[in-house]
């Protein structure tokens, strides 16, 4: 299995996931892990694609969002972000699976948003088809640290999505 896990992260914490869900897919074949920023790799031969990207204002991040970022953080570039790359993906009608998770206070969605639900909305757009359900990890505030767990969570949850995406059924 081939995977490519891209992510947008400004506090570190959404490219912490990113990297221990690539360690556990690389386990089953091939996985590059890269950012948003980066230029757009080729999707010839990939079998999953996961996408992963911090809450910003109860969705996904806009320009002035990753601005204030940059400030709060005190370093990097507002950048196009998830949003923007999406935009950049060829249609994925036959191509790779996606998988989409976020990161985001430890709150109901309904009170504090969820990335993942506009990821997933503009990758359908797009013609790609979900492996599995979106998924949310936790953070301590917007800088985080990451909940304690949850990168032995994200780890737990890119198995199974391997297993999803190797499975005859699939």
């Amino acid at each position: 299995m081939r995977s490519l896990v891209v992510y947008e992260s400004w506090f570190g914490n959404t490219r912490r996931i990113a990297e221990e869900i690539a360690a556990a897919l690389a386990q089953e074949g091939d996985v590059a892990v890269v950012s948003v920023d980066a230029p757009l790799p080729s999707l010839e031969g990939v079998d999953l694609l996961v996408v992963g990207a911090p809450t910003h204002v109860h969705g996904l991040s806009g320009r002035r969002s990753r601005e204030a970022a940059v400030e709060q953080s005190g370093h990097g570039e507002p950048g196009i972000g998830v949003r923007g790359w999406i935009d950049t993906l060829p249609g994925g009608t036959g191509g790779p699976r996606a998988a989409i998770f976020d990161t985001r206070a430890n709150k109901p969605a309904l009170l504090v948003g969820s990335a993942a639900r506009g990821i997933a909305r503009r990758l359908r757009q797009r013609g790609y088809a979900l492996a599995v359900e979106p998924q949310s990890f936790f953070v301590k505030g917007t800088p985080g640290p990451l909940e304690a767990g949850e990168l032995e969570r994200s780890s737990e949850w890119a198995r199974e999505l391997a297993n999803e995406v190797m499975s005859p059924a699939a």
